[in-house]
């Protein structure tokens, strides 16, 4: 038998017995960054309509421009860290909507359209609500059937960054007239009918069921590799030099880009139809909305 030890001797091998560490309950922190990353969105939504009151329309429209790239990032990142979440899903809709549904339209509101009143308010109501119409409907998607694999690769509509993007348009080009010294120019980008006309067709190509590329399954042939690397460098240099002059430009790339995609899905969707096997895909997942 051991001989019994003496309280200090008890007291000492409970000092240097190895403790085990507490272990708390929770989520990690990488499950929290992309939703951390959709708060920093929407906080620059806010800001944005902050700089707007203030007259600030530079600051704004950066503001908004900043909220669309962490937009385009935070669900990528939530898919490669497997930290997608219904309530990720869901807040990254809410602050969609604010930031590319109510900002951009009270953006222009106060930049422009307030000089016709009422009438003025009208476009951007019309925007404000067909945002929100849009992510509704690309909520209700995912959880509806499995759709053909070839619609995995595009939208339904114009996404709602991408729309804010175009109703921009017109104070990105006011915003490059004005540093130019192009008076007539900016003059006629900050009529309110150029604006308000904008934001109709806008708001309607975001209801509408023109299938938009989403670029998620988009691949590069090995042949344009080299030519896309030195695209995207002029681009970088652009935007650093006339980033004002390169957003109206991306703009306008991206509505000439609309037809060739409207063609690129009939021909997928002829080409499905004729394997019937091709036609049972993947549900759409989280992405721009």
């Amino acid at each position: 038998m051991r001989p019994a030890l003496t309280p200090a001797m008890e007291r000492w091998r409970a000092r240097i017995r190895r403790r085990s560490r507490p272990r708390f309950q929770g989520l990690s922190f990488n499950r929290l960054i992309p939703n951390l990353m959709t708060l920093v969105a929407l906080c620059a939504g806010l800001t944005a309509i902050r700089f707007a009151l203030l007259e600030r329309w530079e600051a704004a429209a950066a503001a908004i421009v900043v909220a669309g790239v962490i937009d385009g990032l935070d669900g990528r990142i939530a898919r490669l860290l497997k930290a997608t979440t219904r309530f990720g899903a869901e807040f990254d809709s809410l602050a969609d909507f604010l930031c590319f549904g109510i900002a951009p339209a009270l953006v222009l509101y106060l930049w422009t359209l307030q000089a016709w009143g009422g009438l003025g308010w009208a476009p951007c109501l019309m925007f404000a609500v067909c945002a929100a119409l849009r992510l509704a409907r690309f909520n209700a998607a995912i959880d509806g059937a499995p759709k053909p694999a070839y619609t995995y690769s595009f939208f339904v509509g114009v996404p709602a960054p991408a729309g804010a993007g175009l109703a921009l348009f017109p104070l990105f080009l006011w915003l490059q007239a004005e540093a130019s010294g192009l008076a007539t120019l900016a003059h006629a980008a900050r009529h309110p009918a150029f604006a308000g006309v904008l934001l109709f067709a806008i708001a309607a190509l975001m209801v509408s069921t023109l299938p938009t590329w989403s670029f998620k399954n988009f691949k590069v042939p090995n042949e344009y590799v080299l030519p896309l690397l030195l695209g995207a460098g002029l681009g970088v240099a652009l935007l650093v030099s006339e980033p004002w002059a390169t957003f109206a430009l991306i703009g306008l790339l991206y509505v000439a880009s609309l037809p060739f995609g409207l063609r690129s899905y009939r021909r997928l969707k002829a080409e499905a139809e004729a394997i019937p096997s091709l036609s049972n895909g993947q549900p759409e997942t989280r992405s721009q909305g």
